[in-house]
């Protein structure tokens, strides 16, 4: 759903609160609190519908509980900012946010990191078959010239952060920020374990020694870098293209992440590319704000 459709569907504060409530209780509200559906409307109740339970004596609205809690900024204005976020293949800056919203840049951030949220891929279970792609990079700002240590290095020796991800072809992604003491192959073999159908799967991946210990569990194909990049069917050209979309978005959109707040970014890459085919992203990505699993 893009900014005009937002705008003609939810044209009022009021139907994007019935919308919310319809997504997260169908037709009759249930109490955040005890889960009771016996519950009055409160009047005088200000600018936002609330509901009286009469079985917990508590408040609450259709927000309680949701990436949407406690907030004071108009619903279109989040429905918007989902839009432009999802619709955003490399990302949008809190900036660019602020902007496009007319809010402030701290409250565009905060907005986009609840919007992450809903992102998350905690809980993706699923796992991954067929011809199954697997490789690192790292993420982080380029020293300046002239500093200590010499010409910066690149790949496995930079002090960079490093990213592992796995991917489908053909299907979806999983990426993890991990510590440069992780790339080695007991960490990486349980990766793989924990997101790969070993049994229905073959793994593709470059000739890094981390990655050999995997051949004794599941078929495991290498492509040698040093000598071509594809080989028939073997290559990680499916990795390589995520990983060139990510940096782009870090360095184009976002410029600096911190590594505290990484793995909020790296979510939101994997949802956009893992349900770039789906009917309906922004209804799916309102219900997982509001706790509503799809």
């Amino acid at each position: 759903m893009n900014i005009i459709q937002v705008y003609k569907q939810f044209p009022t504060e009021d139907d994007c609160i019935d919308h919310l409530e319809r997504v997260r209780w169908g037709d009759k509200p249930i109490c955040p609190y005890c889960n009771s559906d016996n519950s009055t409307p409160q009047v005088n109740h200000g600018r936002r519908r609330r509901y009286h339970c009469n079985n917990c004596n508590t408040a609450f609205s259709v927000t309680v509980g949701t990436i949407f809690h406690h907030t004071h900024l108009d619903f279109q204005k989040w429905f918007l900012a989902i839009s432009l976020i999802l619709n955003a293949k490399k990302g949008i800056s809190a900036r660019q946010l602020s902007r496009d919203l007319e809010v402030n840049k701290d409250t565009a951030w905060r907005v986009s990191m609840k919007i992450r949220e809903a992102m998350s891929q905690a809980h993706q279970r699923e796992l991954l078959t067929g011809l199954v792609e697997m490789d690192e990079t790292y993420i982080g700002g380029k020293p300046r010239k002239g500093g200590p240590g010499g010409p910066a290095k690149r790949g496995r020796g930079t002090d960079k952060t490093p990213v592992v991800g796995i991917v489908e072809r053909g299907g979806k992604i999983k990426a993890k920020a991990s510590k440069k003491g992780d790339l080695n192959a007991k960490k990486l073999s349980a990766l793989v374990r924990r997101h790969v159908d070993i049994e229905n799967a073959v793994l593709m991946t470059d000739e890094y020694g981390g990655y050999m210990r995997i051949k004794t569990f599941m078929a495991h194909e290498v492509i040698n870098h040093k000598v071509w990049y594809v080989d028939g069917n073997i290559h990680t050209n499916t990795i390589e293209s995520f990983w060139a979309l990510l940096k782009r978005g870090i360095v184009g959109q976002y410029h600096k992440v911190s590594v505290k707040h990484l793995p909020m970014y790296l979510d939101e890459f994997c949802y956009r590319y893992n349900y770039r085919k789906h009917p309906d992203l922004f209804g799916m990505t309102i219900s997982r704000g509001l706790g509503v699993r799809v």
